[in-house]
């Protein structure tokens, strides 16, 4: 099993998108959020929210298989939930583009 984490900015105009994002997920779409993380192959995926001088960033932690084939299917698929999180949370909110390659692996420092 694969541990993964990163941060991913909270665009400045975008907090209260984003935390409602977050509590239609933890409510309403938490079982399409079960479903597509299970497709994905992720066992465990945790969520912070952290505050700094340069703005708020969710901090991710994932485990999987193969971090890779998470990111490249959580860019990539066609499925409802999967569509909706990448353009309204990874797009909208974290400005990230689907069409970009995956991040490089972190490198684990002290584990």
């Amino acid at each position: 099993m694969t541990k993964y984490a990163f941060m991913a900015p909270v665009k400045a105009d975008k907090m209260a998108d984003w935390r409602r994002y977050i509590g239609e997920i933890k409510g309403a779409r938490h079982a399409e959020l079960k479903e597509s993380r299970d497709k994905m192959g992720l066992s465990r995926e945790e969520v912070w929210l952290q505050h700094t001088p340069m703005g708020d960033f969710a901090v991710v932690y994932w485990e999987a298989p193969d971090i890779g084939k998470v990111f490249k299917q959580m860019m990539s698929s066609d499925a409802p939930f999967d569509k909706w999180f990448r353009d309204h949370v990874l797009v909208e909110v974290h400005g990230m583009d689907p069409g970009a390659p995956p991040p490089p692996m972190n490198e684990a420092i002290l584990t």
